[in-house]
């Protein structure tokens, strides 16, 4: 009798675990909660889908913090080339941007979701969608749906609910509860790469909201981060910012304050800037000079004013520029966030992604315990824990089979 696996979430995760226990000859059904699968892949494609990186391996697994040796057998099998082979296999190439990113031709999410769900519906995979996971029972899954109450019995089990960030698109850490019930613990789960929150005055964000700071460096102890940050009524968002909020949201919870300096022109030496401020103003206005003479925008200049009043030396405002000292109170959260950190503990689960409390219950994806920045690393750490959950799941549903 052929064997049965369940998948429940339709993320990347999820439909990277489908993938591969089906094409091992396992009857494969897909539980979301949602109306539609993988809503927040289709989002975060919106503005160009990063699917992975392009940069040395080594330096790829860095980017995984605390956890990169827990994932590296992962990656090794399913890495950033595997993610690109993928993508040509499903007839949708890839290319590499200026910034090391690669991303698919068409720079969108629903051609390449479209041709994965036909891989899988032309390898048997059934979807079923509206059901809610609610816990187990004995070694059944529950869900509830539209009809009512589910019970679901398979061979194995593939958890790919997703974190807790954009819940609005239905990964809310409600498995939290009913996992912890089954032995599996999780660490709390907090927002990751996420927007910062300043107390600007009610005149600088209602003048600049949604306005770019563009080529900055922003700072954080000893952590520089070169790109571009966007004025939000609450404070900054943008890759930059994103690159360092989870060293801000640590030191918050540790210190209960942190801040970052600005950098508002990296590429000009503090010294070219203090001579170049020195010149004779004239019968300009102070923002008219520092504008033409530091090279800075009405924004820049008035962000400047935020912290306090203008240096009257040109040394002093040199160092404004390439220091602007910033408070932050806070980072957004889950509902803001791009991607979660915490999540099931690794020591609950073996080297296969299988529970040491549940066999044959295997978990991939972003409910693992791991966080990673912007650039292609959440999805293709996805990818990767999915197949390989996948894999384990498929050999544990035919172990003693001829």
């Amino acid at each position: 009798m052929k064997k049965t696996a369940a998948i429940i979430g339709a993320g990347p995760a999820g439909l990277s675990a489908a993938e591969v226990l089906a094409e091992a000859g396992i009857d494969v059904t897909l539980y979301e909660r949602m109306a539609s699968p993988a809503r927040k892949f289709l989002m975060a494609g919106r503005g160009g889908l990063n699917l992975t990186h392009s940069e040395d391996f080594s330096r790829v697994l860095t980017r995984y913090g605390a956890a990169a040796e827990r994932l590296k057998p992962f990656l090794d099998a399913f890495g950033p080339q595997d993610v690109r082979d993928w993508c040509a296999g499903l007839g949708q190439e890839t290319f590499v941007g200026s910034s090391g990113r690669v991303f698919p031709g068409a720079m969108k999410a629903s051609p390449l979701l479209r041709a994965w769900l036909r891989r899988l519906d032309a390898l048997g995979v059934k979807i079923r969608l509206r059901h809610d996971f609610r816990g187990f029972q004995e070694r059944a899954a529950l869900f509830e749906t539209p009809e009512g109450p589910r019970r679901v019995e398979t061979d194995v089990i593939v958890l790919a609910l997703g974190g807790a960030s954009w819940p609005r698109l239905g990964a809310d850490g409600s498995w939290v509860a009913p996992l912890a019930e089954a032995g599996l613990p999780s660490s709390p789960l907090h927002p990751a790469n996420s927007g910062l929150l300043i107390g600007w005055s009610k005149y600088f964000a209602e003048k600049f909201e949604g306005q770019p700071l563009k080529n900055i460096a922003l700072r954080c102890g000893s952590r520089v981060v070169r790109g571009e940050a966007m004025v939000t009524r609450r404070g900054l968002e943008g890759g930059a910012v994103y690159a360092l909020s989870g060293d801000l949201r640590d030191q918050l919870a540790r210190d209960g304050e942190t801040g970052i300096s600005i950098d508002l022109r990296p590429d000009v030496p503090t010294e070219t800037l203090a001579h170049k401020l020195a010149w004779p103003r004239g019968k300009q206005s102070q923002s008219n000079f520092i504008r033409k003479a530091a090279g800075l925008s009405p924004l820049a200049i008035t962000l400047m004013r935020e912290c306090g009043p203008l240096p009257e030396t040109p040394e002093g405002l040199a160092e404004r520029i390439k220091a602007l000292p910033l408070r932050v109170t806070g980072v957004a959260g889950l509902e803001r966030a791009i991607s979660t950190a915490g999540g099931v503990i690794w020591d609950a689960l073996d080297d296969k992604l299988m529970a040491k409390s549940f066999p044959g219950l295997f978990v991939a994806g972003e409910m693992l315990d791991w966080e990673a920045p912007t650039g292609g690393y959440l999805l293709t750490a996805c990818f990767a824990t999915g197949r390989a959950a996948g894999r384990a799941a498929a050999a544990f549903a035919t172990k003693g089979e001829s």
